[in-house]
């Protein structure tokens, strides 16, 4: 198991630490961090704070992603979803929520606003060659495989 330094900021003792909700969770709950309630309006986009700062291991990233049931319910997104965290990241951990919905949504201090999951990955070298091997798809782009 990886673990991983967490801070909670001056005046945020109060935001619960990162936390799975059940047992087979892949990723753990982000809540918000806002000193007053903040109303996203439909189609407004805020980074909204979590009051947290990780230390996240090399070789390993954090990956922010929407809660299903804000989605599902209330058309609340992420801009940049998978919004990414380095590992060589410092600063406080903000989710870019967006409200694709219909009415305005209210985001309170300490709500479950997004979600993250943690990632191992590798870093690749690029080697420019003058073709690329050939595949049955080739060069079929968004739709071409009939989905």
């Amino acid at each position: 198991m990886v673990s991983i330094n967490i801070r909670r900021l001056p005046g945020n003792e109060d935001i619960p630490l990162p936390s799975y909700q059940t047992p087979g969770s892949a990723a753990f709950d982000l809540h918000a961090a806002v000193k007053e309630k903040i109303i996203l309006k439909s189609g407004e986009y805020r980074v909204i704070p979590t009051g947290l700062q990780m230390a996240i291991p090399s070789g390993f990233v954090g990956k922010i992603t929407p809660r299903s049931g804000l989605a599902a319910k209330h058309g609340i997104s992420i801009v940049n979803s998978p919004g990414i965290i380095d590992s060589d990241y410092r600063g406080e951990v903000g989710v870019v929520l967006i409200n694709l919905g219909k009415e305005d949504f209210v985001i309170n201090r300490n709500d479950r606003i997004a979600q993250m999951h943690i990632a191992s990955y590798e870093r690749v070298d690029f080697e420019e060659v003058d073709e690329l091997d050939s595949t049955d798809r080739g060069v079929g782009g968004f739709g071409s495989t009939g989905r």
